[in-house]
């Protein structure tokens, strides 16, 4: 039985960028609902006993976009904090910079993948294969991990239920929002992903 992971930090804690409300029903209605379902659908099956990540990267269909969703959220839960935003530090901010030329080249191709993905879905910053940091962007419930395209490390939930009540149909000023919540202290390590794979 898989429960709903706990958040780091209190529901209007993100406040002013995401607001108390939209954090209630993100993560109290949207991401519970998706460990509700899941459960539902894993019980009395070979996954009802196995660890989530091993649920997603192994199933298909309903099974895989809860299970995805799930972790998904989680991640980006994780990749947010009050009292933070501003630019990256340590060896996050110095591989930004080998693999992007700046921080800011690298906002800027981000925010542009946010804005202009078609739909439902999560930007990403990953890690791919050559150990090189690429920004991608997968539709729907998919991740890196599943698609084998990096170890993620940084997320950005842009389905319209992570900003419609805060920012309406305006992404670009959810995206603009974001960054100042990220929480470059969890990204300080890559070695840090190792706890989610």
């Amino acid at each position: 039985m898989l429960s709903l992971p706990k958040l780091k930090y209190s529901l209007n804690a993100l406040m002013p960028h995401i607001s108390e409300e939209t954090l209630n029903f993100h993560y109290n209605k949207h991401h519970a609902g998706y460990v509700n379902k899941l459960n539902g659908l894993i019980k009395g099956t070979p996954f009802e006993n196995k660890a989530l990540i091993d649920i997603m990267k192994e199933s298909s269909g309903a099974i895989f976009n809860n299970a995805a969703q799930i972790w998904n959220h989680t991640f980006y839960w994780d990749s947010m904090g009050p009292n933070c935003g501003g630019e990256p530090f340590g060896e996050i901010k110095e591989k930004i910079q080998e693999d992007f030329g700046s921080f800011s080249k690298f906002k800027d191709d981000f925010s542009n993948i946010l804005c202009g993905h078609f739909g439902s879905g999560w930007g990403w910053l990953a890690l791919n294969n050559n150990k090189k940091l690429v920004i991608l962007q997968t539709h729907d419930a998919n991740n890196p991990i599943k698609e084998n395209s990096g170890i993620p490390i940084l997320t950005c939930d842009i389905w319209e239920h992570a900003y419609y009540i805060d920012y309406r149909n305006d992404r670009a000023s959810y995206v603009k929002a974001w960054w100042n919540l990220i929480n470059w202290n969890f990204k300080m390590s890559l070695a840090c992903q190792k706890n989610y794979l």
